[in-house]
């Protein structure tokens, strides 16, 4: 039985080659497919993800869970999800990501399914740590199939387009999850918050299967590399064999210095994003006066405003800088610093003031959100994709439960100055490490 399973996961074999003349067209339509397919894919796991977090006021006051037994389910997500989104990146590098995606989703849906008929706060956290863990299936399927689908040239580009998925989930998830609560043919309950972005997410998961294909040789196309003429160098002498968990781990991912330095400014940059955004309509309506609908707007600009600088970071650092994603990174974080001292210092009135500060660090930290994870898979093998992005996700989630737990804790003990020094200081730190990958993946170098 477990022999089937794996064989049910392993790669797709590569069949015979289609002629030469149907290439161009086929290329260019399986391109397309597979990356709107991760994208719909992908977008779908935030939906069984974010959702709790619109039924939180319902969980404590229905059925009397405190501020911080619902902070216990958020805590218990993110650090299944961390772990998971390494491993099952070393995973995902030896296996079919059509069937590797879909399952994470229709795995999800299933636990918000289960979820809503939990009896208490234990078995609650015990199955939303679980569905943190089917999370971490999300990402290493998409990265693999990006660098499988996409070339070294265009990698930065490419992958912006996808990360909108990111943004694109996160504003779907509060809006179908408050919607099916107050919506009484979708159940008028807080359960109905986990019921309708289950059933969308098991299906999202049929339609990973239908669609998505594992590598263009599955298909009968030649490598991305050979279509593409674009042959970056690798630490591989085959750049198609299928590696083994250890070589993968201890060859290509753990033994390379960049790939720590990387993960190591992932846990500052991750507190500067969630240290803002997650905090921000609480000190909007603490410190500026804000009601709570107009700091959520204020919450909505920030995630908005990310998908232009997702897209333009990714261009530039192909276009601008030739494959180098750190100068983008480090530029994007100085700007972000200046971004986030004036949001703090904005005195209370200046609503305008705090608008544009908002939207500039919402524009500014997604680029290297994303360019982080860019710049992993740039470092190995295509066929370590997923580990190298899964051990910068795991610091970078890290990085998310400091600026959760970290940031409320000072707050709370030393007053919101101290907080934003320590975002501010993250963000400093975090250059001075990118600075140190300045030229790592120089494309005029890898082809010189």
């Amino acid at each position: 039985m477990i022999d089937k399973i794996f064989q049910f996961y392993q790669p797709a074999p590569f069949i015979d080659r289609l002629p030469e003349d149907r290439i161009p067209a086929e290329y260019k339509h399986y391109r397309m497919q597979v990356l709107l397919t991760i994208f719909v894919g992908y977008a779908g796991y935030y939906l069984v993800r974010t959702n709790i977090n619109v039924a939180k006021p319902y969980l404590i006051h229905d059925l009397g869970l405190s501020k911080g037994d619902v902070g216990l389910l958020a805590s218990a997500l993110t650090i299944a999800y961390g772990i998971s989104k390494f491993l099952m990146g070393n995973v995902s590098d030896r296996s079919n990501p059509r069937y590797f995606l879909a399952t994470g989703l229709i795995l999800s849906g299933i636990v918000n399914i289960i979820f809503g008929f939990l009896p208490g706060l234990w078995l609650m956290t015990a199955f939303w740590f679980l569905n943190g863990w089917f999370q971490g299936m999300g990402w290493p399927p998409c990265g693999r199939t990006m660098v499988h689908w996409f070339s070294d040239g265009e990698r930065g580009t490419k992958m912006a387009i996808w990360n909108v998925a990111h943004n694109v989930g996160g504003m779907l998830a509060p809006i179908i999850a408050s919607y099916a609560i107050v919506l009484p043919f979708l159940g008028g309950s807080w359960r109905s918050a986990f019921y309708v972005p289950a059933v969308m997410s098991i299906l999202l998961g049929i339609t990973v299967l239908v669609f998505m294909r594992d590598t263009p040789q599955s298909v009968g196309l030649p490598s991305v590399e050979e279509y593409m003429n674009d042959y970056p160098s690798t630490a591989v002498d085959d750049r198609e064999r299928e590696l083994s968990g250890s070589e993968i781990l201890f060859k290509h991912v753990f033994n390379n210095k960049f790939l720590w330095i990387f993960s190591a400014a992932n846990v500052l940059v991750y507190i500067v994003r969630y240290g803002v955004v997650n905090w921000a309509p609480t000190y909007l309506t603490e410190v500026k006066g804000y009601s709570i609908t107009h700091s959520a707007w204020q919450s909505a600009l920030y995630e908005l405003a990310g998908i232009p600088g997702m897209l333009f970071s990714g261009w530039a650092s192909d276009k601008l800088f030739h494959g180098r994603r750190s100068p983008v990174m480090v530029i994007f974080m100085l700007l972000v610093t200046g971004a986030v001292v004036l949001y703090w210092l904005n005195p209370a009135g200046n609503q305008m003031i705090d608008s544009v500060a908002l939207i500039a660090i919402g524009f500014l930290i997604y680029g290297p959100v994303m360019l982080i994870g860019i710049a992993a898979v740039d470092l190995v093998p295509k066929k370590a994709a997923g580990t190298a992005a899964g051990l910068t996700g795991l610091f970078g989630y890290i990085g998310a439960t400091c600026a959760e737990l970290g940031i409320g804790t000072i707050v709370q003990h030393f007053g919101w100055n101290m907080g934003f020094m320590v975002i501010i200081a993250a963000a400093l730190l975090s250059i001075v490490l990118l600075v140190f990958t300045w030229n790592v993946h120089d494309r005029r170098k890898i082809h010189a």
